[in-house]
């Protein structure tokens, strides 16, 4: 664990696998998207990499070895509800310094909390019901 001072931000969840891990990098993992400018120079100062991408603006990618645990604003943890794209959050977020067996090293974020201020459920697409098959093209 690093010793500089975690610091909070706001956040758009996107992408999250907190509960299973994700196929292409084999963990768990949430990007934290939409970042104010202040939260992005917070984040550098860390010396974390926050990259920039169209649809989810500045964002950093948190991964764990372990289940990323979710809290609501009372501060009960969420369970059994995945998370979709665009809920709102508040991260308190920190970092760890790592090094591979092949010589490789950096520094990551690490979630100390994740509260979900604004829960968008993912539904796995549309309910059939809903599909009107009259009108295809």
């Amino acid at each position: 664990m690093s010793e500089a001072k975690p610091v909070t931000i706001n956040a758009d969840m996107m992408w999250s696998s907190l509960t299973e891990v994700n196929r292409m990098s084999g963990k768990y993992q949430v990007d934290l998207a939409n970042l104010s400018k202040a939260a992005v120079e917070a984040l550098e100062m860390m010396g974390l990499n926050v990259r920039r991408k169209d649809g989810q603006g500045d964002f950093i990618t948190a991964k764990s070895s372990h289940p990323i645990r979710i809290y609501d604003t009372d501060g009960a943890e969420i369970k059994g509800i995945l998370v979709g794209n665009g809920s709102k959050a508040k991260a308190v977020v920190s970092y760890y310094d790592w090094k591979s067996p092949a010589g490789q090293a950096g520094r990551s974020p690490t979630l100390l909390k994740l509260v979900v201020t604004d829960l968008i459920p993912y539904g796995g697409g549309a309910d059939v019901a809903e599909v009107d098959l009259g009108e295809a093209l």
